[in-house]
Parts: structure tokens; sequence; C-alpha cells
């Protein structure tokens, strides 16, 4: 049972519900829909061509991260009652992860925790995000860690090294098979688009912890930095959450060369990043992909947990403040050598193979093979 509730959880958890679909003689897999994010979960779906076992549905108005958890995990608790799958799989650190988590170790089902091992060290950056993949990575049977350093981080936590397997990301596989397909773009304003004559800078923001004055200290940078370059085009996916777009809309909207957007469709949003001249997010499944594409990344972000990206050099963090933002922005805008030197950088994160590795392990691990699979090496 694939449990999953938010867009990013659907995007990194479909390539991995279609790798075990290859396999049916080994598994029969439940995809299993909070619908935490009711509308952005949808567009995965559609783009994925998936649809969910069971929906329950939670999402409601200006929810609270109480809300979420106790829907959640009430509804949860009735349906694995009533399934008993031989394992939950929960990715990543959403309140729908805490949720499946504990809603497995309630009813003694093995759980498979897939991209465990992300760690900040600070509970509330990201927020709720960080103790939200602690809860899991404490009940996890399996620990579907991305990288070599997730590894690290779960063995000195006094995880046992033998439950840890290394995939690589499983948002790169999602990134690398929708940019291999032919794409127009859906979104009529996308179309309108000149890449020949600006340079398009994607931005997203949406971390509750960035709420409030970081998100204005950003908005304002990136604003300042459309005026001080008249060549460049910002396009910003805004997030459905009413607090991000009260927020939005009275420093952004009006300018020429903003273009704001409702969030778009995942094919659109690849294509569209892989256009682009650079990125600008506080997201964390971003700045994965944007490495694969070539596309200099800049974290609107006090901490990340993904240090892979700093020592690989293909992301700056800014922090949040107004001068963070402005100077970071400003240095990709101008030095060119920066720039090229970020393009050309390996993605440390995954070849695209982190899928196949999951549904592999699991036939091991119940007995469908006999050898355990290669991990995923970085640079390899």
């Amino acid at each position: 049972m694939a449990i999953f509730g938010s867009r990013p959880e659907g995007i990194k958890m479909a390539p991995v519900v279609q790798a075990l679909r290859r396999h049916p003689d080994w598994f029969e897999t439940i995809v299993v829909s909070t619908g935490q994010h009711r509308e952005q979960l949808d567009q995965v779906f559609a783009a994925f061509g998936l649809a969910a076992d069971h929906d329950l549905a939670i999402m409601q108005p200006r929810q609270t991260l109480t809300d979420i958890m106790v829907r959640a995990l009430s509804g949860l608790d009735e349906l694995l009652a009533r399934e008993r799958p031989d394992l939950v799989l929960v990715h990543g650190d959403t309140s729908t992860t805490a949720a499946g988590a504990l809603a497995a170790f309630y009813h003694k089902i093995p759980l498979g925790h897939v991209e465990a091992g992300l760690r900040t060290f600070n509970k509330y950056n990201p927020y709720p995000e960080e103790i939200n993949r602690r809860i899991a990575g404490i009940i996890a049977d399996i620990q579907f860690a991305p990288t070599p350093r997730a590894r690290e981080h779960l063995i000195a936590e006094h995880i046992d090294p033998g439950t840890i397997f290394v995939t690589g990301q499983t948002g790169v596989d999602a990134a690398l098979t929708v940019l291999a397909q032919p794409h127009t773009f859906t979104v009529p304003a996308l179309r309108q688009v000149d890449f020949s004559r600006h340079r398009v800078v994607l931005m997203t923001a949406h971390r509750r912890e960035n709420i409030g004055e970081p998100m204005r200290n950003m908005f304002r940078a990136v604003r300042d930095l459309v005026d001080r370059f008249p060549d460049v085009l910002l396009i910003y996916a805004v997030h459905l959450n009413p607090a991000v777009r009260e927020i939005a809309w009275p420093i952004l909207d009006g300018h020429p060369r903003i273009l704001l957007l409702d969030p778009l469709p995942y094919p659109d949003m690849i294509h569209l990043a892989a256009r682009s001249y650079m990125a600008m997010t506080d997201s964390g499944g971003i700045q994965e992909e944007t490495p694969s594409m070539g596309v200099p990344h800049i974290l609107m972000r006090e901490t990340t947990e993904r240090p892979e990206a700093l020592e690989a050099g293909v992301i700056l963090l800014s922090g949040t403040s107004y001068e963070g933002v402005y100077a970071a922005g400003e240095r990709l805008l101008t030095d060119q050598a920066l720039y090229q030197q970020m393009a050309r950088a390996r993605n440390p994160f995954g070849d695209g193979q982190a899928s196949r590795r999951i549904a592999e392990y699991l036939g091991w691990y119940f007995g469908f093979t006999a050898d355990r699979p290669e991990e995923f090496t970085p640079g390899r």
C-alpha cells in the first residue's frame, strides 16, 4: 500500500508505483490518497496515468497541521484495519507521511520510507517536515535513502544499517521521464513566452516557515531583480494556500515582466524548468530536478536537508532576507563563470533508476529474487 497526499509526494511516488506494477506476479500495489492537497494531487495523477484506489478526501479550507494529522490518521486507521497490506510505503516528510507511519505502527504492519534520512537537525526548519521525517525514520522497517549522506544520517541515529538501501532520488526518475516526452505547454500563458528574448526565472515559494516577513522579503527582492534586469521574465507558479497568495499578489502583481500563474501541471512545470535560465525557490524537490537540466538554482531558505546540492555546486543558499535573495539573484544574473560552473555540475541526487531499484529491493525483501540489488552510487 503506497500512501501519499500532497503534490510532491505524488510526483516522487508515481514512478515507484509504476515500477511496482511492472511486477504483478510479485505485488498487488494499492494507492491511497489522503487528499491533503486536493487539486494539485489530481494534476499528478493525470500526468502519470494513475488513480487512487482509496481517497480519504481530508482537505478542508485553511486546514491546520492538527486537522491534517487527525483526519489522515483516523482515515488510515480504518483503512489499514480493513485492507491489512503486507507493507506500507510512505514518502518524505509531509503530515500524510507521519500519519501513514503511525497508522502502520499502530497496526503492526511493516513500513518502508522512501526518501529516508534527510536532515537539517533543526526541528522548526523546515517546519513541520523535519519532525515528520524523523517520525517515519524511527518507525520504518526499510529505509530507502536517496543518497549515501542520507544513509550516514540514519546510521548516526542508530538505525540498523541492514535496513538501509541507497536508491537515488525518485523525483529525478519522474523529471527525466517527463522530459523525454514531446511536450506542448497546456497553460496558454506559457505558450506566449518568448524564451529567446527573455532570461526566464522560474520561482516557487510556499514553505510554511517562510510565510510572513520572510516571504515578503523574498518577493520584494525578486521584484527588484526583475526591475534591475530588463531581459528577465519571472514566472511564479503560486501555491494555492491563501496565506501565500495574500502575500504574493500585493507585491508581485501588475509588473509587466512578472507572470503569476496557478500551480502548473507537472509536465508543464518540468518543461518550463528545463527552458528557464535559472530557478529561485524554497522547494525541496525542485533542487533535485534542476541539476539534471543544467539549470542553476537559488534556494530561498535558511537551511537545506540536501547538503549534497551545496557540495556539488548546483544551488546557492540565499537565506530569506531581502539582501540575501537579491545578492544571490544578482550574482547568477551577472557572473557568467559561476553560472556556467553551476550549469555543468553533475546531479548528485540520482540517475533515473531509483524506482526500479526500490521495486527490485522489495522483490528481494519478499523472497522473489535471490540477490540484493545494487545500490545507487553518485557519479557512477
